[in-house]
């Protein structure tokens, strides 16, 4: 028999409990808020995107790529997980939720599931220290077990100051730590124009540039925000805009505000013979359109056709690359994710166990690993927290 102790009852937690009962393995949940599964309530905005067809290694990120690799291949595990669970999943564009379309229904049915397992759940309870005696853990020495699964989450989304517990028993147990960094998180710009545009929502492709090199390009709705850039696809760059930021290097964002135009932008504008603020309010948003003429010192009564070259040249710039010089990040309590995490050099890919504490398991956020929005991040706690919790059940 194992006695599994896991640190938390978030995704993670409650998955590898569910798949470390097994035979007559005792499990018990130390979750340090009042429920479990808090967080699971405000996933895709109430809705709990759990899971998404469409899958690729490209779609998360570790520093140490290898842990990664075979992702796409076990994403099936998951879709068989929650199938079991009783979910019903809508699925909308590839995007699967549960079909109530609430959260709480995927969070009830993982602690319901729990309970008919007989798993032990206390909560209210704070892990301060994990002592590794022989083959034994003691934790709190209050807690022994033979086996501990840490999936504590990240720093993402709180604001108190008690989610780096399990980077701190981590490292208390020889693990480093890969730097946590804001990912899946809003974008701050330089300059004093933001105000101007502050609530508007436009469709358009947005490119990151690192160093003036392409790394990568999203389509979808930018938010413009009184500091910057939102939006899902904004937070799809985020997390290498943070870590290149956090290297120092120059990172802008290019948005192309005409994703729909498909002739020769030119040859558009000029088959319109009216003023360009005129035309150029059929296309975008007024304060948009107010700030890029504003920008530009064009005329706003003149036809494109009346503008002289170079001014024709430098507002089709702004309509398609308007350049957002990006300066940092919103913080940990507004983001959705973290990048950075437990070192995955350190963890088994295949059992999750510690390569350098035997009996001890990872699972979830805490790991570094994080994925781009559209449900890749709770596939990926799931699917972690199966094989944690496959590899702890066994002796």
């Amino acid at each position: 028999m194992n006695k599994i102790v896991i640190i938390g009852g978030g995704f993670s937690g409650l998955v590898s409990a569910i798949t470390a009962k097994k035979d007559d393995n005792e499990v018990t949940i130390l979750e340090k808020r009042n429920i479990v599964g808090k967080k699971i309530l405000v996933t895709g905005n109430g809705r709990c995107n759990y899971y998404n067809e469409v899958q690729d290694n490209k779609y998360y990120h570790s520093s140490n790529e290898e842990f990664v690799e075979n992702i796409k291949d076990e994403t099936h595990k998951v879709i068989e997980f929650y199938n079991n669970l009783g979910i019903v999943p809508y699925i909308k564009d590839g995007y699967y939720y549960p079909y109530s379309k609430e959260a709480s229904t995927i969070r009830n049915a993982l602690e319901n599931r729990c309970k008919e397992l007989n798993i032990k759940i206390i909560t209210d309870y704070r892990v301060d220290n994990i002592v590794k005696n022989n083959n034994e853990f003691i934790i709190n020495n209050d807690i022994r077990c033979n086996k501990v699964i840490i999936a504590t989450g990240s720093l993402a989304y709180y604001k108190d100051d008690e989610q780096s517990i399990g980077y701190d028993i981590a490292k208390s147990l020889g693990h480093h730590i890969v730097k946590l960094l804001p990912s899946l998180v809003q974008l701050k710009g330089e300059g004093n124009y933001f105000k101007e545009w502050a609530g508007v929502r436009s469709e358009a492709i947005v490119s990151l540039y690192v160093d003036n090199y392409l790394v990568s390009k999203e389509k979808g709705e930018v938010m413009l925000t009184d500091y910057g850039l939102s939006g899902i696809c904004i937070f799809n760059l985020s997390g290498h805009a943070s870590r290149s930021l956090d290297l120092g290097m120059d990172v802008r964002v290019d948005i192309n505000f005409l994703p729909w135009l498909t002739e020769n932008i030119y040859k558009y504008l000029n088959n319109r013979d009216k003023s360009i603020e005129i035309v150029l309010e059929g296309m975008l948003n007024s304060k948009l359109v107010n700030l890029i003429l504003n920008k530009t010192n064009i005329d706003k009564n003149k036809s494109f056709k009346e503008l002289k070259d170079e001014d024709k040249d430098m507002l089709v710039d702004y309509l398609l690359n308007f350049k957002v010089k990006i300066t940092g990040v919103n913080g940990f309590d507004k983001a959705q994710v973290c990048s950075g995490g437990v070192d995955t050099k350190e963890v088994d890919k295949n059992t999750y166990e510690s390569k350098l504490v035997k009996g001890l398991y990872f699972a979830g956020e805490i790991l570094d690993v994080d994925g781009i929005c559209g449900g890749y991040n709770i596939t990926f706690a799931t699917l972690s927290g199966i094989k944690a919790g496959i590899g702890a059940s066994n002796d």
